[in-house]
């Protein structure tokens, strides 16, 4: 009777351990789907305040050389690249003109001599002598304007960039030549909104070129626009460029560094911060009770292994920093930090 009242419980029995074995199974299950994640908290730190903005470097000043009329170029005095000075001839047009009038006023001149003896003596009026005089004063002033275009100087101290004529030709309308000022140079950036009230006239720069990969040169603000474009939240900002030593040519491409000072700001390691898919936007998780919460956030500087943030991140947030592939926004997670 016992052997067959046991015969009955085996099966109820081996359904109860396999419901025991299922259970813990099933608890273990849960413990394991929690993703195990590296974290660091982010911190507050003292870090120098500075943008970086890329920039196309040009002349600060650029003088086409042009006659006031068409002419025949004489002779041009100076081929691209040859550095010039202020007042420099350049440029000799045709000046048959020119020397017609000279001999016209050496005339008018000796009449004028003779005249003014005339009248000394009472043998003309002093009506005549100052229309002679008037005469002169014109053609004089005509002479002035046929020389300004008949010897074309160079306004500043600078360098050829541009010679469009060969000697013989006649001048229409391209421009003879072009002279660029080197020294200083200057660039234009556009600056975002937020710094509107922190950039300040004189306010130094330093510029790297890619041309020159561990070299820096130096200059200032010199010129702040006083508008803000509603489309991008930026401003414009001339910086002049000290170019001392004759290095940094126009057309040069850089990055313009701006240094606001110093002042607190949030870092994490740059290995916590990963890029949306499809999108430039960058985010972080953030563990707050053992979940893993999604935040966009916005990046400063990247300094060394870290990175400033700008917004998304608040000093004391427990920032994960490896583990992140397997992360969605509300995963569970067990941090396993050494």
């Amino acid at each position: 009777m016992k052997t067959k009242n046991l015969i009955r419980l085996l099966p109820l029995l081996s359904i109860a351990i396999l419901f025991s074995c299922g259970k813990k199974n099933e608890e273990k299950k849960e413990v394991d789907t929690k993703v195990k994640v590296y974290t660091t908290i982010a911190r507050s730190e003292e870090v120098d305040k500075t943008a970086t903005y890329t920039a196309n470097v040009k002349a600060d000043i650029i003088n086409q050389i042009t006659p006031a009329m068409p002419g025949r170029i004489e002779k041009i005095y100076v081929e691209i690249g040859d550095r010039v000075g202020k007042g420099q001839l350049l440029v000799q047009m045709e000046s048959s003109n020119l020397l017609q009038q000279k001999t016209q006023l050496a005339n008018l001149e000796k009449d004028y001599a003779r005249y003014t003896e005339l009248l000394k003596v009472g043998g003309i009026a002093q009506q005549q002598v100052d229309q002679i005089k008037t005469q002169i004063d014109v053609l004089r002033s005509a002479i002035k304007n046929l020389q300004d275009n008949t010897q074309l100087l160079s306004p500043i101290n600078g360098i050829i960039t541009a010679r469009n004529y060969d000697n013989g030709d006649v001048y229409a309308q391209t421009p003879i030549l072009t002279v660029q000022q080197l020294n200083p140079l200057k660039a234009i950036v556009n600056v975002s909104e937020s710094y509107f009230s922190k950039v300040k006239l004189g306010m130094p720069i330093i510029i790297r070129l890619d041309v020159y990969e561990n070299e820096t040169f130096t200059g200032k603000v010199s010129l702040i626009y006083p508008t803000i474009d509603a489309a991008t939240h930026t401003f414009g900002v001339q910086v002049t460029i000290n170019n001392t030593g004759m290095k940094v040519r126009p057309g040069m491409f850089g990055r313009v560094t701006l240094n606001f000072g110093t002042g607190k700001s949030i870092v994490i390691p740059d290995a916590a911060v990963q890029k949306q898919t499809g999108a430039n936007d960058k985010y972080v998780f953030v563990i707050e009770n053992g979940t893993a919460r999604y935040r966009k956030v916005e990046l400063g500087q990247h300094l060394n292994d870290n990175y400033e943030i700008l917004s998304g991140v608040d000093a004391g947030d427990v920032v994960v920093t490896a583990g992140q592939t397997r992360l969605i926004d509300g995963t569970e997670v067990e941090i396993i930090n050494n």
